[in-house]
C-alpha cells in the first residue's frame, strides 16, 4: 500500500513538474525598442496604455508573452542591439535600418512595417542669413547620432549642394548630438543648425526662435524592424505584433487628441521631458502616421547613404522588407 502510495505521489510530483515546464517554455518575452521622440508615437502610447492596466501589445501576442522595452536615443544604438540579439523588434528610421542591413548582407535584418513619415527638420537659428548649402561652410550642424537617419540626411544634403563632407570633418561640421543637448547648445547659440525630428523640431522653434529651413514633409522618418532571427523562429507572434500596429496606428488616427495627450504623459512619465498640448499639436501636424512602406520608398535612402560613404555598394533590397 505504501508502496502504491509512493507511486502515486511521485506521478503528482512529475506532473506538476511537466505543467511547471510547459508553462515555463509558453513564456514568452519579446523586446522591442524606441527612442523618446513623438515620432516613435505607437511605443509612446503603447506604454501609456500600460500605465492604465492596458497591455495593447501583449493582449493581442496571446497567453504567456510579456512586452519588455528598451530606449534608445537614436537608431545605430538599436541596431547594435539587434546584432547583439538583446532586441527583437525595434522601431527605427530607415539608415540606420538599412545600413545594418547592407553591413550584415541582408541576413540580420527585416523591415516589417512603417510607422511615421515625416515630422523632421533642418532648424536653423531664428536671425540665421544662412538659406543654401553652400552657406553652411565652416558651420556646425547637430544631429541625433553618427548615421541615423538625420544625420544621413543632413551630409547628403550639404554634399548635393556643393560641399566637401567627410564623416570625420570637411567643409562643414556635422556634430552628431543627443536631442537634449542640442536644444540647450542652439539656445545658447554654440549650434548654427540643427536636423533631428519631432518633438525637438518644435522644441527649438518654440523655445529657441529657430526656424526651419528643409523640412522632410513625406519622408520615411520610422519603420518597425525585426531581427531576421526573431522573424525566422517565430513568425505567428511576429504578425500578431505587426497586426497590433496596424490596429494601434489606426487606433491612433482615429483617436488624434488622446493619443496627444498619452505621448505627452508617457514622455513626462519615462523621460521627464514636459511638453505642452499646443507643441504636440504643432510636431503632430508635421507627421503622417502610417503603417505602409515599401521598398521604392527606400531607394532614395540608398543614394543618400551612398553619396555620404555610409555605403560602398549598392544593396540588393529584395529581402529588406518581408511581411511576417
Amino acid at each position: 500500500m505504501r508502496h502504491g502510495w509512493r507511486i502515486i505521489l511521485l506521478s503528482a510530483v512529475a506532473l506538476v513538474a511537466a505543467n511547471d515546464s510547459t508553462r515555463a517554455q509558453q513564456a514568452t518575452t519579446v523586446r522591442v525598442g524606441h527612442f523618446p521622440n513623438i515620432t516613435h508615437v505607437q511605443a509612446l502610447v503603447a506604454r501609456a496604455f500600460e500605465r492604465q492596466g492596458r497591455n495593447w501589445f501583449a493582449e493581442r501576442l496571446g497567453p504567456g508573452v510579456k512586452v519588455e522595452w528598451y530606449v534608445y536615443n537614436a537608431g545605430p544604438s538599436a541596431m547594435e542591439a539587434i546584432f547583439a540579439k538583446s532586441l527583437d523588434l525595434t522601431y527605427v528610421g530607415p539608415n540606420p535600418a538599412l545600413n545594418a542591413y547592407a553591413r550584415s548582407r541582408g541576413a540580420e535584418v527585416r523591415v516589417i512595417a512603417g510607422a511615421v513619415n515625416g515630422g523632421s527638420a533642418l532648424v536653423v537659428q531664428g536671425d540665421s542669413t544662412l538659406t543654401k548649402p553652400t552657406d553652411f561652410k565652416s558651420k556646425r550642424i547637430a544631429t541625433p547620432q553618427f548615421g541615423n537617419t538625420q544625420d544621413v540626411a543632413a551630409r547628403a544634403w550639404l554634399v548635393a549642394g556643393g560641399l566637401r563632407i567627410t564623416q570625420t570633418g570637411g567643409d562643414a561640421h556635422v556634430v552628431p548630438t543627443s536631442n537634449p543637448d542640442q536644444l540647450s547648445l542652439f539656445q545658447s547659440k554654440q549650434l548654427d543648425a540643427v536636423w533631428t525630428v519631432e518633438p525637438w523640431v518644435s522644441r527649438l522653434e518654440s523655445e529657441a526662435g529657430g526656424k526651419i529651413l528643409v523640412e522632410e514633409k513625406d519622408a520615411i522618418t520610422t519603420i518597425l524592424v525585426s531581427s531576421a532571427d526573431f522573424l525566422a523562429k517565430n513568425r505567428d507572434l511576429a504578425k500578431r505584433f505587426v497586426e497590433a500596429h496596424r490596429e494601434l496606428t489606426d487606433w491612433i488616427r482615429k483617436h488624434p487628441d488622446e493619443a496627444q495627450r498619452m505621448a505627452r504623459d508617457e514622455l513626462k512619465a519615462s523621460f521627464r521631458l514636459d511638453m505642452s498640448p499646443e507643441l504636440v499639436a504643432r510636431a503632430w501636424s508635421r507627421m503622417e502616421i502610417t503603417p505602409d512602406t515599401s521598398r521604392e520608398a527606400f531607394q532614395s535612402f540608398v543614394t543618400s547613404a551612398q553619396k555620404v560613404g555610409f555605403l560602398r555598394d549598392t544593396p540588393d533590397l529584395s529581402g529588406l522588407i518581408e511581411a511576417p
